[in-house]
């Protein structure tokens, strides 16, 4: 069991504290946004924010959330959020959708910390979030054009 701040929402899951984070989000607190993709960590799918900071729920274990504040896709919110969806949408990023929601969360923690990166900015911070069908340049002109959005 762990007592945490979900999407902004004080929450109890009744999870064994092993139980990698992912699982308890989908099977748990019914919260699908986050995908599996590999369970290593690897590819960026099951991104979410733990305090503020991207990181693989795959690897992170419900007992290490005991406090903490986590943000799925669906609790993303604020200006940069607003502003990579609509960036999103507007460029069409998705081919499958599969990766988008670790690369959304992956999006909102950049231009939090630096709102006009460049495109070696985007691509470190985007490091590990792969794309299965290689949409890559369109996700990084969704950013720089979330940056635009944001500056307006």
């Amino acid at each position: 069991m762990a007592t945490f701040t979900l999407n902004g929402v004080e929450t109890t899951l009744d999870a064994d504290p092993n139980m990698p984070l992912l699982w308890a989000l989908r099977e748990k607190a019914g919260l699908t946004g986050t995908k599996f993709g590999c369970g290593l960590a690897q590819c960026g799918a099951c991104t979410v924010h733990l305090d503020g900071v991207p990181v693989r729920s795959c690897q992170t274990f419900v007992g290490d959330v005991e406090g903490a504040e986590v943000v799925t896709v669906e609790g993303a919110e604020g200006p940069v959020a607003e502003a990579v969806r609509a960036a999103w949408v507007a460029l069409d990023v998705p081919q499958c959708g599969y990766c988008q929601s670790g690369q959304i969360l992956a999006a909102v923690a950049l231009l939090s910390e630096t709102p006009k990166p460049s495109d070696a900015d985007i691509d470190g911070a985007l490091d590990g979030n792969l794309c299965r069908c290689a949409t890559y340049h369109r996700i990084r002109a969704a950013i720089h054009d979330a940056a635009s959005r944001l500056e307006a």
